[in-house]
């Protein structure tokens, strides 16, 4: 869940992507009259998505944010606008990475369950 090296750069640069385009999104609706709120929320989530917090349910976020904005968005419809939503999809799956705090949060921990000790019931 937490991979080094490569893997782990690898998920750092994914992480800033799916942030930058979540950002970017929010930015585009700036003359909209919710556009305070909206850009705050964006910054405070890709901000955070960025330091790897959360990353599962905010790639989640951003994954519905990116398919509304490739629906309702201005200039929708090409088959390039979907490459935002299959980066936080991917985000969503494989997790934060080693280099986040979501990793020194909750560790690399590994649960081995052991056969338990037969008991014969009547």
């Amino acid at each position: 869940m937490f991979p080094q090296g490569g893997p782990g750069v690898a998920l750092l640069l994914l992480r800033i992507s799916v942030a930058a385009v979540l950002l970017l999104n929010a930015a585009s609706h700036l003359n909209a009259s919710y556009a305070r709120l909206l850009f705050a929320c964006a910054v405070l989530a890709s901000a955070s998505l960025s330091v790897g917090f959360l990353t599962p349910y905010l790639s989640v976020v951003a994954c519905a944010a990116a398919a509304a904005n490739l629906l309702l968005g201005p200039g929708a419809g090409g088959l390039i606008d979907m490459t935002p939503v299959i980066d936080a999809a991917a985000l969503v799956l494989l997790g934060p990475g080693a280099y986040s705090v979501d990793a020194r949060l909750f560790g690399r921990r590994v649960t081995v369950i052991t056969p338990g000790k037969k008991t014969d019931r009547p």
